[in-house]
């Protein structure tokens, strides 16, 4: 059974007709607080695996660090009420942080919850380079990635994936979660961590399996990534922030057909 799934029993029906109990199996959520230099910053709510991965891509998008080497450790621990993920900064970085500090409390359906300010919801994005092109044609099968990557979405029906492509469109890596952003920021914290010496990941495109709200167009432009595609819609503050930073936005992709929201110059 995939790591991230537990069994229970249940009691189906049809109709009238009730079923006797079966076996089921439900997709684990559960508390990650990310505790920096032994302060907690933020708890969301998420799939229990590859959880070093979502703490670099958080914390690399939320302007907590600039690159993985303002880390120098993580440790994953099990508590009786959750898991904690306990990150090591350097002290400049910790620094900020402590300045900037906010007590939020992430949920599944939500990457900025529990935000204080408005102004904390816009950061400064810097405006995307355009030095790739892809031509839409070789995305035609892209969607088969996201099940490539959903182990306990397959059996559950219950989470996210985001997938990283590479400019042909070929499946290089992907990530699930309850979380659609946990799920992104568990990519985007993968994709950190190979490079610079892999360069397949410096250049290519983002696929999820959501919609592309605000907080994902953040995510991928604050990585540097100049592709997203979406398989459900865009929202307003979506599009105007891509619009803004340059990102091509695609939505209700199908792989064959789809709506180009911004950045249309890169599609060849």
């Amino acid at each position: 059974m995939a790591i991230g799934i537990e069994s229970i029993l249940v009691r189906k029906f049809k109709g009238s007709e009730l079923q006797n109990a079966q076996v089921d199996v439900l997709a684990i959520e559960k508390p990650v607080a990310l505790i920096y230099n032994g302060i907690s910053h933020v708890v969301m709510m998420a799939t229990p695996k590859d959880l070093h991965y979502f703490a670099i891509g958080f914390s690399l998008t939320e302007n907590i660090i600039q690159s993985v080497n303002d880390i120098y450790g993580i440790d994953v621990i099990d508590t009786p009420k959750g898991i904690e993920v306990q990150i090591e900064l350097s002290s400049r970085r910790f620094s900020e942080l402590k300045e900037k500090r906010r007590n939020l409390t992430g949920r599944t359906g939500c990457g900025l919850c529990g935000t204080e300010q408005i102004d904390q919801v816009c950061q400064a994005i810097p405006t995307l380079p355009r030095i790739n092109q892809i031509k839409l044609a070789d995305f035609s099968d892209s969607l088969n990635a996201l099940s490539q990557v959903q182990q306990v979405g397959q059996q559950t029906g219950c989470t996210h994936a985001a997938v990283w492509l590479d400019l042909k469109g070929q499946f290089m890596a992907g990530f699930e979660d309850i979380g659609r952003h946990v799920a992104l920021d568990k990519l985007l914290g993968f994709r950190a961590m190979q490079l610079p010496n892999n360069p397949q990941y410096q250049h290519g495109v983002v696929l999820v399996s959501s919609r592309a709200s605000y907080e994902m167009v953040q995510k991928t432009a604050k990585c540097g990534v100049e592709f997203l595609l979406a398989v459900s819609a865009a929202t307003s503050m979506a599009v105007d922030l891509a619009k803004q930073c340059h990102l091509t936005l695609l939505g209700f992709f199908r792989g064959n057909k789809g709506v180009i929201y911004s950045g249309d110059d890169r599609l060849a």
